[in-house]
């Protein structure tokens, strides 16, 4: 398997910090082998990023870490130059749009409209202008008949892309996403890729399974297996690599 990232020791950061920064990351669950194992990689200006890795590899374990859903035992992570800690999460949290697998995690409002302009409106984003944003994006997904519906009127497919229209209706300078095409049709899945195509944010790190997706919407790949990075590196070479794949547990064609 190649090789080809390092992970410094050295708690020293380059001057010119990263949009996402992680150094050294090591998080257990309680009494637990370490999933993730001295994780270290950045994400600079205009990355966009697939995170890669079989089923229980950790990806959507570190993606919590970044947003600080979980602490890790030891390591750093910075976004945007600020630390993730208990202290700075307001701040951090407000730059990130973060999507979870299950789409239902993120929708709680009586209807689909309100849960759209539950963020902005939180805050302090005028409520005109936060319902005009909010039906533009249901609009942008298909979804502006289904307004005044709550999530469990929806398919699954549309209460994912729901969930993504309630991410973006707080316009992100960051997008974390965990499975973003589960459930979603061939032409919804192709839709989706060139809405976050267009999206004007600094970073966007997406873990998937559907690896033909990524390969759309993605420029580079980190490869998650044994709890480290073992690959980062350009996406096309890698989906290119059916030998590299297989032993990854991630066979392109299934």
């Amino acid at each position: 398997m190649e090789s080809l990232t390092s992970n410094p020791k050295s708690s020293t950061r380059n001057p010119q910090a990263a949009v996402v920064e992680v150094q050294n990351l090591v998080y257990a669950y309680a009494n637990s082998e370490a999933v993730l194992k001295d994780i270290s990689f950045k994400l600079n200006p205009g990355d966009r990023v697939a995170l890669m890795g079989a089923t229980g590899s950790g990806k959507s374990t570190l993606l919590e870490n970044l947003i600080g859903l979980k602490q890790p035992q030891s390591g750093k992570i910075w976004i945007n130059n600020i630390p993730v800690e208990h202290k700075t999460l307001s701040q951090v949290r407000r730059q990130i749009g973060f999507s979870f697998q299950d789409a239902n995690d993120q929708l709680f409002m009586p209807t689909i409209l309100e849960d759209v302009t539950f963020g902005p409106r939180n805050y302090g984003v005028p409520p005109a202008i936060a319902i005009d944003r909010a039906r533009q994006l249901l609009a942008d997904f298909g979804l502006e008949a289904y307004a005044n519906r709550s999530a469990h009127q929806l398919s699954g497919g549309q209460r994912r892309l729901a969930a993504l229209a309630a991410i973006l209706a707080l316009e992100p300078t960051i997008l974390i996403l965990d499975e973003p095409t589960n459930g979603l049709d061939p032409a919804w899945r192709r839709h989706l890729a060139q809405v976050l195509l267009n999206l004007p944010v600094q970073v966007m790190l997406i873990a998937s399974h559907d690896l033909n997706w990524l390969g759309k919407v993605t420029q580079r790949a980190l490869v998650l297996a044994g709890g480290r990075i073992p690959i980062d590196k350009d996406i096309q070479p890698l989906l290119q690599d059916g030998n590299t794949l297989d032993e990854l547990g991630l066979p392109v064609d299934w």
